[in-house]
């Protein structure tokens, strides 16, 4: 991956102090200036290019529209919920979170809500406070041989499964993603939520907010319950529906609720805290010295090793890079942006483009179909047409822009070969071009059935025209190009010597007027790789 240059920061939040320690020791400056306003923030953003926050900041699409310089949002904590990721992506902002920072903080707050609802511990102790000794009116239930369900089978869920197994409790849990046979070894078994929902004494939701998740316990979730179920959620408010939740206490459908999150932070609407079989926390899951200290030192280290171009970790919006941290990679990225550009520029005259082809060819480029398929969009997407096409945003730039794009991977003969070929597609005339690294260098092999007799070095000043074979056209080509101050410093030829063919000359300067060559050739292009 080409280094991303990230020099200065900006720490808009209370972060553990090693954050700090750790970039600077780095060579990045850091700013620290919390409790900002939306607009100071704004004003603020331009001067970095780095931003990292907790959960208070909220990171619109204001802001990120006014971070000129901004390359990178480094949420310290999981999830990025206060962050736009969708405009930060389309302006090619990585947005990292630091996935296991507080890992084990959440699931022992979600573990310590379980355990006060069994024995209700918080109203005993308020009761207590208020010089009562109630001991008929406390009465709990053992968490032993109950079921608890965990919707949501990542590493949280993982964690609170343990630590309740002690407990002599049952795990169930379904999670889309994490296989049955994974969760098995936990000692989770998993099924369907209409299988989960009637087997449960307790429920936990460990799910990111999406809109497949919001309101999963609703009043028909309820309904299908046992009668007093007890729910946690120290995940992301919303998750539970909080007026469905409100009812099913009210009806005693739901025994207790344990809640960490709610929609709306601090909530305004007190009725459900206010119910005596709620346990509410002000959003403490992450709030240990632990967690914030791991959580401060993991998103600074995460930015230095990608900065130093070590690994990426943590990334929610930019899978495609974390396959490019090695030398063989930065060397195919250079192709794939060097291939689209030569099409971009031979094919200019036929833009738009409607559609685009990508094909890696043999074994050693098998896992760089994605990131090979974003550096030719790279290539092809012209900087000047207002965009700014990096790894990260291409894919959606290229959907913006009505830009059909597929890709594919054949194996070759030859399994060190390791060629991309491209097509691009518009108005119904098409474009192909193919290329690979040979000595560690970009080379094109082929351009449009062109197929170069010696390949042609992907670097430099490169001139393509197009014209019939004859014995005086290198000549004339060099006696025009001399006239205009011009050097030819290569020339490559096709292998073919019939009908209309592609031909690249290296030159040391671009010329200022193609039309100087009309008269020689049907059509030329020139670029700077």
């Amino acid at each position: 991956m080409a280094p991303i240059s990230i020099k200065t920061v900006l720490i808009s939040e209370s972060v553990d102090p090693r954050c700090r320690a750790i970039l600077e020791e780095n060579g990045i400056r850091v700013t620290e200036k919390q409790n900002m306003k939306k607009d100071d923030l704004m004003a603020e953003i331009k001067n970095y290019d780095g931003l990292v926050v907790r959960s208070a900041t909220k990171v619109t699409a204001d802001v990120i529209d006014a971070a000129d310089n901004l390359k990178i949002i480094g949420r310290a904590g999981t999830g990025v919920d206060n962050v736009d990721v969708d405009a930060a992506t389309k302006k090619g902002i990585i947005v990292m979170n630091t996935p296991s920072g507080n890992t084990i903080s959440a699931a022992e707050l979600t573990c310590a809500l379980l355990m006060s609802l069994s024995r209700h511990v918080p109203q005993a102790a308020m009761s207590m406070k208020q010089g009562n000794w109630d001991r008929k009116k406390f009465m709990g239930a053992e968490l032993y041989g109950k079921v608890l369900g965990i919707v949501g089978l990542g590493r949280i869920g993982k964690e609170v499964a343990s630590r309740m197994q002690s407990f002599g409790m049952r795990t169930i849990g379904y999670d889309p993603i994490t296989p049955p046979e994974v969760t098995a070894s936990w000692g989770v078994e998993q099924m369907s939520l209409e299988q989960l929902w009637p087997l449960c004494d307790y429920i936990t939701v460990h799910t990111p907010l999406i809109p497949s998740t919001v309101g999963l316990l609703n009043d028909k979730s309820f309904a299908k319950c046992k009668t007093g179920v007890k729910v946690v959620n120290c995940a992301r408010g919303g998750i539970i529906d909080e007026d469905a939740l409100l009812r099913a206490l009210q009806t005693g459908q739901c025994g207790g609720a344990g809640l960490d999150v709610f929609v709306e932070e601090p909530p305004k609407n007190r009725s459900l805290i206010d119910h005596p079989n709620c346990i509410s926390c002000p959003h403490l899951g992450a709030s240990t010295q632990e967690a914030q200290a791991r959580c401060g030192e993991d998103i600074a280290l995460q930015i230095v090793d990608m900065v130093n171009g070590k690994k990426l970790v943590g990334a929610v919006n930019a899978q495609v890079l974390a396959s490019t941290f090695s030398q063989d990679s930065n060397q195919l990225i250079k192709l794939g942006e060097a291939v689209g550009a030569v099409l971009q520029s031979c094919a200019a005259a036929e833009k738009p483009f409607s559609h685009v082809k990508i094909t890696t060819q043999g074994d050693c480029m098998k896992s760089s179909t994605g990131f090979m398929t974003s550096s030719v969009l790279v290539g092809l997407l012209n900087p000047k047409s207002g965009c700014c096409p990096n790894l990260i945003n291409v894919l959606s730039l290229a959907k913006e822009s009505g830009i059909t794009v597929n890709q594919s991977h054949c194996a070759s003969d030859e399994a060190s070969s390791g060629v991309c070929k491209v097509e691009v597609m518009s108005n119904g005339c098409s474009y192909k071009a193919s290329g690979s690294v040979q000595g560690g260098v970009p080379v094109l092999l082929e351009l449009s059935e062109s197929v170069f007799r010696q390949p042609v070095s992907l670097t430099g000043n490169l001139l393509f025209f197009k014209a019939s074979a004859n014995p005086q056209l290198l000549s004339s080509v060099a006696g025009c190009l001399a006239s205009e101050g011009v050097e030819i410093e290569s020339f490559s030829a096709p292998a073919d010597r019939t009908g209309d063919l592609w031909y690249c000359v290296g030159i040391s300067s671009l010329l200022r007027d193609l039309g100087a060559l009309k008269p020689l050739v049907k059509d030329a292009a020139q670029l700077t790789v």
